[in-house]
Parts: C-alpha cells; sequence; structure tokens
C-alpha cells in the first residue's frame, strides 16, 4: 500500500504546479501578480460542489464546465479591469490593488452564492464543505493520484507543443516576449494575450474542481492557497511555464513532507506552520538562484554526473572483460 504523506504529496504538488503554469500565464503577459488568481481555483471548486450536491453528476464531468466557467471569467477580469485600467495609465501597484480588490469582491460573489444554493436546494455547509466523496478507487488507490499527476503532464506537453509547434504559439512567445516588435510584425498582441488569461483561468478552475476531492472547500478556499501558487510560479522563475510546473511540484510535495516530519519529530503542533514551508523553501531557492530554477545550469550540474556514470561503466566493462578472459 502506499502511504497517505506519499498520496498527499503526489496530488498536492500535481495540483499547484497546474495552479502555478495558469499564475505564470498571467503575469507573463500582463507583468502584474494577479492576487485573484485564488478565486479561480474557487470557481472550479464550486462548480464540482454544486454539480454534485445538486444534480448528483461525479465531479470529473464538472471538469470541462469549469474550466470554460474559470476561463471567461478570467478573460472577463482581464479585458474590463487590468487593460482598461493599463490604457488609462494606471501604475503597476494600482493594477496589483486592483486584483486585490477583485479577490475581494470575488469572495463576497462566493458568499452568496452558496447561501443561495445552501436556502433554495436546502443543501448545509455550502460556505464551508468538507471533501467530496465522489472520487474513484484504481487498484486500491483514489482516482486522483492518478489523474492530478497524468493532467499536470498532459497540460504541460502540451503547451510545449502549442508554444513551439503552432503558427499561433509562437506568436504569443513574441507577444510576451517583446510585445512591440510582435506589432510591428503584424501579430495581433493583444489575442494572444486573451487566449493566456483564457488558459490560465481554465487551469486554475480545472485545478479547483480537483481540489474539493481531496481537500475542504469554501469562499475562501482558493483565495488562501494563493501563497503556496505564489510561492511555485516565483520558484519556477516567473518566466517560464514549464518552470512554474517544476516549482509547483517541489512546492507541494515538500509542503507536505516537511509538515509530516515536523508533526513526527516536534509534535501536531508543528502543522500550524505548513503554510511557512512553501515560503521557506522559495527564499532560500532565491538566494541561492535569484532567478528562480530556470536560470540554474543544469548542463553543468548533469555533465559531471554523467561522466561518473560513464567512468563506472568503463570500469565495470574492464573488470567484466578481465574475469572473462581469465
Amino acid at each position: 500500500m502506499v502511504s497517505q504523506y506519499v498520496l498527499d504529496a503526489v496530488v498536492y504538488a500535481s495540483l499547484f504546479g497546474l495552479m502555478a503554469v495558469g499564475l505564470t500565464l498571467t503575469y507573463l503577459t500582463t507583468k502584474v501578480p494577479n492576487f485573484a488568481y485564488g478565486s479561480f481555483v474557487t470557481i472550479g471548486g464550486y462548480t464540482s460542489f454544486s454539480v454534485f450536491r445538486i444534480n448528483h453528476v461525479n465531479p470529473y464531468f464538472a471538469v470541462p464546465l469549469a474550466f470554460l466557467l474559470g476561463a471567461v471569467v478570467s478573460v472577463a477580469m482581464y479585458l474590463g479591469v487590468l487593460r482598461t485600467l493599463a490604457r488609462r495609465g494606471s501604475s503597476l501597484v494600482a493594477l496589483m490593488i486592483s486584483t486585490l480588490a477583485i479577490d475581494i469582491a470575488f469572495v463576497g460573489i462566493f458568499g452568496i452564492y452558496s447561501d443561495y444554493i445552501g436556502s433554495f436546494y436546502r443543501i448545509e455547509n455550502t460556505k464551508n464543505f468538507f471533501r467530496l466523496l465522489a472520487d474513484f478507487s484504481l487498484f486500491g488507490l483514489p482516482g486522483l493520484f492518478y489523474v492530478t499527476p497524468i493532467s499536470l503532464a498532459t497540460i504541460t506537453i502540451a503547451l510545449f507543443l502549442f508554444l513551439t509547434r503552432t503558427k499561433f504559439g509562437i506568436a504569443m512567445r513574441a507577444s510576451v516576449e517583446n510585445p512591440s516588435l510582435a506589432r510591428v510584425l503584424g501579430i495581433d498582441v493583444e489575442r494572444a494575450y486573451v487566449f493566456a488569461w483564457f488558459l490560465a483561468g481554465g487551469f486554475a478552475a480545472t485545478a479547483g474542481s480537483f481540489s474539493v476531492l481531496w481537500l475542504q472547500g469554501g469562499t475562501t478556499f482558493g483565495s488562501g492557497l494563493i501563497v503556496e501558487i505564489f510561492a511555485a510560479s516565483v520558484l519556477g522563475g516567473l518566466a517560464s511555464v514549464y518552470g512554474a510546473a517544476l516549482g509547483g511540484l517541489i512546492i507541494g510535495a515538500t509542503e507536505i513532507l516537511l509538515t509530516q516530519a515536523g508533526i513526527a519529530v516536534f509534535g501536531s503542533w508543528i502543522s500550524i506552520y505548513q503554510k511557512g514551508f512553501p515560503l521557506l523553501i522559495m527564499v532560500i531557492t532565491l538566494l541561492l538562484f535569484p532567478r528562480g530554477l530556470v536560470s540554474i545550469n543544469w548542463q553543468r550540474i548533469t555533465s559531471p554526473i554523467a561522466a561518473f556514470v560513464d567512468l563506472i561503466g568503463d570500469r565495470l566493462g574492464e573488470i567484466f572483460r578481465f574475469v572473462r578472459g581469465k
């Protein structure tokens, strides 16, 4: 049997990888830290909750709907607020504060929605609800143990192929890296930005729809995860969606494993500091690599290891030939 700690680490890491990819996409386009991003996660959580509790449909079938709702709300936020303020000359600080205000507004909207479905459909605990007991089991393990890492890997590979093998994907990369030059070349930069926000909101809501099968949900569910999401994105370098996926895996897994190790050594009281572990990991990494994981010269690290492996292989081959000659 797989340890519960391993299950938590795999699922948690995969969810944060998926969330961090979307947050990085929003930052690449606007260069504004999006503090409302957690609310996109909450949209996905309430979509699964509503489909399951009202229509009695398995939450996995709500994933496409969650993706679409999160994507549409994300685009509406970009077009209606951020782009409008930016065109009126608002500063970066003003744009950042506007995302925080939007997140506060979203919490109020979720509160109204939870009151509505609670009173109209007579559902209890709509503002804060326990995880949905609707996951399937395969080989004695919960379905999310398979679904979340496969989803993260699929989305990351699909993004890589899209950004490197399609004309629109290459145009999107150009729009992000040098929007002025992209406009000169005739690229519709705004359309690329809108599509990036569409994907970002969809990824966040997808992660949220999965999360309520594993974690407790509620009106502030996604907002409460924003620290870990930002830590994962910053750890990945804030400029690479692939680095964000890796950063999410590291933050999610180490948060669970360090917390459990701390509980084993110091007692259960250490769990109140669980949110601090991602920040600690991020700070240590940035002290060593200021630009995040993407600044690491992996070839410089792996070359000595490969040379050592080749050396061991040569020596073992010589020993084998010597013994065989005997």
